[in-house]
């Protein structure tokens, strides 16, 4: 079945879209993490949702999955070569992000961010 796109930024949201995956593929953008290091890092994701997102974002060659063969089993994510030419627009997703809340912040509202520049 062919696919239609009235505008490149469809294809873009369709692989990076969603409330959850540029917030993981920015975690991953410095550093390889484990299952438990991303929980940690997103707090308010579900396991069952972190999995589903993981794997949509493995399966669209984002994203690496390497399992060490060792008991616990260890599980690594990592951003492949074409996962990383996201970089750019991940880092500007996030400057502009703390950009807003410095404005916001200047017009009154009490935001806290945890991390700047991850």
């Amino acid at each position: 079945m062919e696919k239609i796109y009235n505008i490149g930024v469809e294809a873009t949201m369709e692989v990076i879209g969603g409330k959850w995956k540029p917030i993981i593929l920015c975690h991953l953008r410095k550093k390889v993490l484990r299952t438990n290091e991303l929980r940690r890092a997103i707090p308010n994701i579900s396991q069952k949702m972190l999995t589903q997102q993981l794997r949509e974002l493995e399966d669209d060659s984002i994203i690496n999955r390497k399992v060490y063969n060792q008991v616990p089993p260890k599980v690594e994510y990592s951003l492949t070569d074409y996962g990383k030419t996201l970089s750019n627009i991940l880092n500007q997703l996030c400057t502009w992000g703390e950009c807003d809340i410095d404005r916001r912040v200047a017009n009154g509202e009490k935001i806290d961010l945890l991390n700047r520049d991850m």
